[in-house]
């Protein structure tokens, strides 16, 4: 069995105990199961990504609502402010993503993002073109992306083995 279906089946169990299936139990659930997993894991003898992956997706989750704070505040500031300081510009952004499921969820991670929009990906699925609302340094905003939700994607959706 699978540490993710193992985990899930604690958090059953575990609501179970409580007596209900609130987002609460089996939430609690799932942090129980999931540390009860971790400190098991020396005596099963077998190593696994779960725990890795899990962590890469709560990093993703965290720095993504980050992101999508800190540009709903930039675009804000520049409609509400008379000095304006977009310099919108298409960008191509070369993708390092693999897998179509990385490839789509950073393409919908950057069109959430307000400032940016993901425009087309090439036939070839090596580059992205993104629009993006401040592009004063294009290169900038290539490096910003990759270092941030593009390694972030790779790291919570693609395999490293």
């Amino acid at each position: 069995m699978s540490h993710f279906a193992a985990n899930l089946v604690m958090a059953a169990a575990w609501a179970l105990l409580f007596g209900g299936f609130t987002w609460l139990t089996v939430l609690s659930g799932l942090v129980v199961g999931y540390v009860t997993l971790w400190l098991l894991q020396p005596l099963t003898g077998t190593r696994s990504s779960y725990f890795l992956r899990v962590w890469y997706w709560l990093k993703l989750i965290v720095l993504f609502h980050y992101e999508l704070i800190v540009s709903s505040f930039q675009v804000f500031w520049d409609v509400v402010t008379p000095r304006h300081r977009a310099r919108p510009a298409i960008i191509d952004v070369p993708l390092d993503v693999k897998t179509d499921t990385g490839i789509l969820l950073v393409t919908n991670l950057i069109s959430l993002t307000p400032g940016t929009l993901s425009i087309d990906v090439s036939p070839d699925r090596k580059t992205l073109k993104v629009h993006a609302m401040f592009a004063d340094d294009p290169e900038a905003v290539t490096r910003a992306l990759k270092s941030g939700m593009e390694k972030w994607v790779i790291d919570a959706v693609e395999d490293r083995t």
